[in-house]
């Protein structure tokens, strides 16, 4: 009997909540309709809209925090297997190996630590944070369903009152359920018009304490590793000192992409050569007996215009003599270049004079690669081409390992530099004349 007596309540009570339900419904659609007045509480609303905001606020500062957490993670990770790999590399006679091995030890303890604090002081206290929001807006939802079934009493009260054949024990009976509709609503209601405002005001504590923490945290801990680095360089410079003699030095590679303006970098010839430079002829033969007379040193080449015969003669006094010091124990040593010296002064003023050449030409060289152009002010080479080397107009956008020039079927053909002069690599060619 007892268990159908309890199975009788628990209808009961399904059948009180449908009923709710559906008086709520109705009460709603009237209040929508405009048949039914709406108790409105704008102060309320406003703490429920900051309360939603805050709670997005707080939501995403949880999910940021985490993500923060698992990038402190994985540079662990990385940094952990980047030490490995420096103690895998390190040889046991080197020295500072023990000390390499224990600064890997404390940066991965100071990593392991700095997560712990991270999740202590700042994850943690910002789930218990967010913790109190599902009850309070749990609370909020009943208060406005209380709400509804306060007005819906209210109206059911004043339409039995201005009813035409009134039912005093209906309306007996309307006022009790209004009276305690209105006092369940009214002790929700002013629960959480003390504890939004607080909240919503509690929000600037929390965020400052919260990065407070994750600031200090990090401050501490990029202290410590920079101690810890600051001991690992200076156990690499003491491996630097004992094998000094074998230092790698790095070298900037040419790359295949197209260098950039201004900031040109030469690239390789196909076959790997090196740079073209001045062709240099040793001759051993003896000199005249008259050789080791100012202005008569150097025997003047082929190629060599007279300036330049001028301007070995006009050499400093001490090296006249360094000159003939050598002279009087060594064979002569005559030096021949194709071209002008390194500055290009000489033939520059050679080929400024000649109707047949560009201004300014210095020296010709012969393409031995073929070089595609990656930009509009390069040449465009060919394996046998030969360019007229001439000056830069503004030495200051000279690049090194480039040349500016006009390849010579061109000039030939137009005999105008605007036209046809680019910049090429010197690597790519070699210089004949």
């Amino acid at each position: 009997m007892a268990e159908m007596g309890s199975k009788g309540v628990t209808a009961g009570k399904i059948a009180s909540n449908v009923q709710k339900k559906l008086t709520r419904a109705q009460e709603k659609v009237l209040q929508k309709l405009g048949k039914a007045d709406e108790t409105k509480d704008e102060q309320f609303e406003q703490c429920v809209q900051n309360f939603n905001k805050q709670l997005t606020e707080g939501t995403r500062l949880q999910k940021d925090l985490r993500t923060y957490l698992a990038s402190v993670k994985a540079m662990h990770e990385a940094s952990k297997k980047l030490n490995e790999c420096l103690q895998e590399v390190y040889e046991p006679d080197w020295p500072g190996r023990d000390e390499a091995s224990k600064i890997a030890e404390n940066n991965d303890l100071l990593w392991m630590d700095y997560h712990q604090k991270l999740v202590d002081q700042a994850l943690l206290t910002m789930d218990t944070y967010l913790g109190q929001f599902p009850d309070i807006k749990s609370r909020i939802a009943k208060r406005g369903r209380k709400l509804v079934d306060y007005d819906s009493a209210r109206h059911h009260y004043e339409s039995l009152q201005t009813a035409k054949k009134k039912d005093e024990a209906k309306i007996a009976k309307a006022e009790e359920e209004l009276i305690k509709a209105q006092k369940v609503f009214e002790e929700m209601n002013v629960d959480l018009q003390e504890e939004l405002p607080s909240l919503w005001n509690s929000r600037v504590g929390f965020y400052v304490n919260t990065f407070q923490s994750i600031a200090g945290l990090e401050e501490n801990f990029h202290k410590e590793m920079s101690k810890l680095n600051q001991n690992l360089n200076d156990v690499l410079v003491s491996l630097e000192r004992q094998h000094g003699s074998n230092t790698f030095t790095v070298k900037a590679q040419p790359s295949d992409s197209a260098p950039a303006k201004g900031n040109k970098s030469p690239s390789p010839p196909p076959d790997g050569s090196p740079a073209a430079t001045p062709e240099i002829r040793v001759n051993h033969e003896p000199e005249p007996a008259g050789a080791a007379t100012p202005g008569a040193a150097l025997p003047k080449s082929p190629s060599q215009p007279a300036e330049a015969s001028e301007a070995a003669g006009a050499q400093e006094p001490g090296e006249t003599t360094a000159s003939e010091a050598a002279s009087s124990s060594l064979p002569a040593v005559v030096v021949e270049t194709f071209s002008a010296t390194v500055n290009g002064t000489v033939e520059s003023g050679s080929g400024a004079g000649r109707l047949d050449l560009p201004p300014g030409f210095m020296f010709k060289v012969q393409a031995q690669h073929d070089y595609t152009a990656t930009d509009t002010d390069e040449l465009q080479l060919k394996a046998g081409d030969v360019v007229l080397v001439i000056p830069f107009q503004n030495p200051e956008e000279q690049d090194e390992g480039w040349l500016m020039g006009v390849k010579e079927s061109d000039w030939n053909q137009h005999k105008e530099l605007e036209k046809c002069r680019g910049v090429f690599p010197e690597n790519f060619t070699e210089r004949v004349q």
